[in-house]
C-alpha cells in the first residue's frame, strides 16, 4: 500500500512538450507517468484524425443549411472519445506495465496511444460492431 501513494504524484508528470518530443525527465516507471503519456498520445492522435475529418466534412457540406454544423459534432467526438474510453484503456495499459514491473519507453507510449486511435478508426469504418 505504501507504493500506491508514489504512483500518483502530479508533480512527477512531464510537460506536454516533453511528451510530444519523446524526451521524459525520468523513466516511465510509475502508473501515473505511463498512463499520462499513453493518454496524451491517444488524445493527440484522435484529435488529429478528427480535425482532418472535420476539414473534409466542412469542405463537402459548407453549402448545406444543416450539414455545415456536422463538423462540430465530429470534433466533439474526437475529444469525448479519448476522454472516456481512452482514459480507461490507457489505464489498463499502464496497469499492465506497472504490474509486470516493466519500464515503458516513451516510444511505446506513442505506439499504444496511436494504436488505440487506429483501432477505434478501424472499428468505426467496418461493420464489426453491427455483427455482435
Amino acid at each position: 500500500m505504501a507504493s500506491a501513494g508514489k504512483d500518483f504524484k502530479t508533480e512527477d508528470l512531464d510537460s506536454v512538450l516533453n511528451v510530444i518530443g519523446l524526451s521524459p525527465n525520468d523513466p516511465l516507471d510509475s502508473f501515473g507517468e505511463m498512463w499520462y503519456q499513453v493518454f496524451l498520445w491517444t488524445l493527440f492522435s484522435s484529435m488529429f484524425v478528427h480535425i482532418i475529418a472535420c476539414l473534409i466534412s466542412l469542405c463537402q457540406l459548407r453549402k448545406h443549411t444543416v450539414g455545415r454544423w456536422i463538423p462540430l459534432s465530429v470534433f466533439a467526438m474526437g475529444v469525448i472519445s479519448p476522454l472516456t474510453g481512452g482514459v480507461v484503456s490507457s489505464a489498463a495499459v499502464a496497469a499492465l506495465y506497472r504490474a509486470s514491473g516493466f519500464v515503458m519507453m516513451p516510444f511505446y507510449a506513442l505506439v499504444w496511444g496511436v494504436g488505440q486511435t487506429i483501432i477505434v478508426c478501424f472499428v468505426s469504418f467496418t461493420r464489426i460492431l453491427a455483427t455482435l
